[in-house]
Order: structure tokens, then sequence, then C-alpha cells
């Protein structure tokens, strides 16, 4: 994969947002040599627990058809509050997954803002430790996020919540359409982030509702304006990579995702190497 030259100029001069997705977890294991489940494979393990073979067979249907947020709403009312609640800290929160080679690397860009859709801490608490705890990991339901921004704080935004509230954690159909009429303060700093940062969603899905929506926003104002980079699987676009650049004003950039994402671990490697060296030049000129 290889990195354009604007990007990695944006990310010297710290004028970018990284956008953290699942892709990046998978990098992680737990003590036992287990990666954690993206969205599919949590619903895959959620069906095991229910009871009801009518509902399983519902709820496999949908998730074959990619219908995840129908799925995992159907699995919650399935299996109600409490034991839902319960399978998100088995999976996410109980097997205490490692840090890897990769959030390393993206803590070593050293930009200011961070966005992440992950409701698991792995990138948090390395990131909360390497920085002594100067870094504020903030939810979307914050009030004081407009106040860190400001106040030029290094911020994680956790855009759909945090396992350590599993209760707001925003995960179905029903708690998307909540958050956006309930916290909508929050989707107006992301559309005004995207308009005055570069974005580059790592390991993130397009299909993601959130995302799909404040792209949609704006690129039907801002089409001619410089694009943002999405940082993807090869098998997520096929062939729609030139359908999604035109409606969602972005240059993709592609990784096959064959061991765990192992391509991507050692792209981002390259790119803090080129970051690194572009610092140093603009340093020179002192053209900040």
């Amino acid at each position: 994969m290889k990195w354009p030259n604007q990007l990695v100029n944006c990310i010297a001069r710290n004028r970018s947002v990284l956008f953290l997705g699942a892709g990046l977890s998978k990098n992680s294991i737990d003590d036992n040599g287990n990666h954690p489940k993206d969205w599919k494979g949590f619903l895959e393990c959620g069906i095991e627990t229910i009871e009801n073979p009518s509902v399983k067979n519902i709820i496999k249907k949908e998730i074959k058809k990619d219908n995840y947020l129908l799925a995992c709403e159907l699995l919650k009312k399935e299996l109600g509050e409490n034991d839902f609640i319960e399978l998100l800290k088995d999976e996410f929160e109980r097997p205490r997954f490692h840090e890897a080679d990769i959030h390393k690397d993206i803590f070593k860009l050293n930009q200011r803002i961070v966005i992440t859709p992950n409701f698991d801490k792995i990138y948090d608490s390395y990131a909360n430790h390497e920085s002594h705890g100067t870094i504020h990991v903030k939810k979307y339901d914050e009030t004081d996020i407009a106040d860190g921004l400001r106040r030029h704080d290094m911020l994680i935004l956790k855009m759909h919540g945090s396992i350590d509230s599993p209760d707001k954690v925003i995960f179905t159909q029903k708690d998307y359409a909540k958050a956006r009429i309930q916290n909508a303060k929050f989707y107006k700093i992301m559309e005004s982030l995207l308009m005055t940062h570069t974005f580059i969603f790592i390991g993130a899905g397009i299909n993601d509702p959130d995302v799909r929506l404040l792209l949609e926003n704006y690129s039907a104002m801002f089409h001619t304006a410089m694009p943002h980079y999405f940082v993807a699987t090869k098998e997520s676009i096929q062939n729609k990579q030139e359908i999604y650049s035109e409606i969602f004003n972005l240059k993709f950039l592609l990784y096959d995702s064959r061991d765990n994402h192992k391509e991507l671990s050692d792209s981002i490697h390259e790119l803090v190497a080129l970051v690194e060296a572009e610092r140093e030049e603009i340093a020179k000129s002192q053209n900040w």
C-alpha cells in the first residue's frame, strides 16, 4: 500500500483525524492467542446463546444479508438487557486483549484527535499509559468535547461508547437513531472536523450507518473539496471503489486482510517513518 504525499503532509502537520475501526483491533490477541471478534463474529457467537430455534434462524438470515444492525437488535431483544451486556463484556472486556504493534505505531503518529467506533479499550489503554494520562478519552454523550478541542487537548473520541458503560454502547438500529437525536451536538462536532481536518479511516467499515451519513452529507455540500482517505480491505470494496469515491468524496487505499490484517500493520509502520521524515523537512524550512 502506497501512502500519498498529500496525506503524509497532513499527518506531519497534525491536520488529520485518525478514525480507527474494528480492523485495527483484529491485530490484538489475548493470553490464549485469540483475536477480538468483528461485528459478524460477535453476532455468530451470540446466536449460540439463544435457545429459541426460530429466532436463531431469523438472526442467521439477517447476518447472511449483512444486515448486522437488525440482527443485533433481534439478538439483544431475545437475550434481554442483562445477558446482552454479559455477552459484550465476555467478548470485548474480559479477554484482556493486548495492544499490537499497530497500536504502538498509531500512537507514534502523534495526532491530536483520534475517533473510534470501537468500544473495546485496547488502543485507549495503551495511549493513556504511554501519554502518562495526558490523553483524554471522551464518549459521544459527554458535554465537554468541544471544550477539549478548543483547548488543544489530546483526545480519543469514542463514537459508539465504551465497554466501560455497556448500557450506552451504540450497537443496534434503535441505538443509532436514539444517539443522533439525543446527542446531536456530537454529530455537529464530527461534521465540523470533516470540514477542517483530513480524515484517515483505518480498518473501518464503509457500511457503518454513522460513517455513511456523515460522509454523504459532507460530500453533498463540499464535493469538490480535498477528499478524505479510507484505508480498507480489498474484499470490503469489491469493485465499488469508483462509485464509493464519487458518493463519499473518498480516496481509497486498499490492503489484503490475510493473516489478521498484517499488511495494514506493516503499512502503518511504514507511514510512521514517512511522517517523521516529513516533519524533519518541515522543521528545516520552518514552513509549519
